[in-house]
């Protein structure tokens, strides 16, 4: 299974970072977990990243201020040289919006809530 430098939660909802933070955890792919409430907060933690650093970046879709598909679009133009993992991790089961990830290169998955380990490992082999 592929090991990280870090991992980033990004999701608005604090409850589904601590039980996804927990359960990403007891799967051992990294030692560095951290969340962000915003999605901003997350593109401005990336640009402090060395560009080699190995990053899986689990990014919900609906969220206030700065959306899942805005940040792919953001991060697509500031960080074209990376080449972390992103994988959608949203509530959401509109068939649109697995055609939309499908869009972006940088995406890697597309994973329903509740997160559950047997979904993680799934991702990363």
């Amino acid at each position: 299974m592929t090991h990280f430098d870090t991992i980033f939660l990004v999701d608005d909802d604090p409850i589904n970072n601590l039980i996804n933070k927990r359960l990403i955890s007891k799967v051992g792919v990294s030692e560095d977990i951290v969340e962000f409430l915003e999605a901003e907060e997350a593109l401005i933690a990336l640009s402090e990243q060395a560009a080699e650093k190995s990053i899986l970046i689990f990014l919900d879709i609906n969220m206030p201020v700065l959306n899942g598909w805005e940040f792919l679009d953001k991060y697509g133009i500031q960080f074209p040289q990376r080449k972390d993992k992103i994988v959608i991790l949203s509530s959401s089961i509109d068939f649109n919006d697995r055609e939309k990830a499908k869009t972006y290169d940088t995406v890697s998955g597309f994973l329903e809530k509740p997160l559950t380990i047997d979904k993680i490992k799934d991702q990363l082999t």
